[in-house]
């Protein structure tokens, strides 16, 4: 049975749901194993998972990064082994990727709603973001699915996934030591 995850508003977190708009049972999406361990991945800060051959994903990523000079937001490419553990552990599709997520804690957010949810983990003024609450989730994640479903045609497609510098690599979950990016 799907579990439910509240937002903190209680109204914008998203159940499991796939590519496809049907709701997964958590640890339902995929049959190869990961080759992290996902009780090792740390979830103590938001993590926003990213199609990380996207030119338009990456391009955003780091926007955020100097947007968020606390780093409260961790980093996994949707692509990576840490990436495809939290898929699996929230139920969504290995392959297919049509949304970026955000995990935060037990709760995921997709397309919409994890950027409005975004916006306002970054505080005054990118918390005015919120007001696009007032479009029903149906309206805004249509609207997202337009950019989405054109996002290679528009913003171009990498070959690899993007390497972070040096200086907020700290920030990115890797496969190698997922642990390694806790502070």
């Amino acid at each position: 049975m799907p579990t439910e995850r509240a937002a903190p508003d209680g109204d914008d977190a998203d159940e499991s749901v796939g590519s496809d708009g049907d709701t997964r049972p958590d640890g339902d999406a995929g049959s190869e194993p990961s080759t992290v361990d996902v009780e090792s991945i740390p979830t103590d800060r938001p993590i926003v998972m990213f199609d990380g051959v996207c030119n338009l994903c990456s391009g955003v990523v780091s926007t955020l990064l100097p947007l968020d000079p606390d780093g409260r937001l961790r980093f996994a490419s949707l692509q990576s082994p840490p990436g495809q553990a939290l898929l699996k552990r929230h139920g969504f599709p290995t392959e297919d990727f049509d949304s970026f997520v955000l995990v935060e804690g037990d709760r995921t957010y997709t397309k919409s709603s994890a950027a409005i949810r975004i916006a306002e983990l970054l505080g005054w003024p990118y918390r005015a973001a919120t007001i696009g609450r007032i479009l029903p989730k149906a309206i805004r994640d249509r609207l997202y699915d337009v950019v989405a479903n054109n996002r290679y045609d528009w913003f171009g497609k990498k070959d690899r996934c993007m390497i972070p510098d040096e200086d907020v690599s700290d920030r990115f979950l890797s496969p190698q030591s997922p642990t390694s990016s806790q502070s």
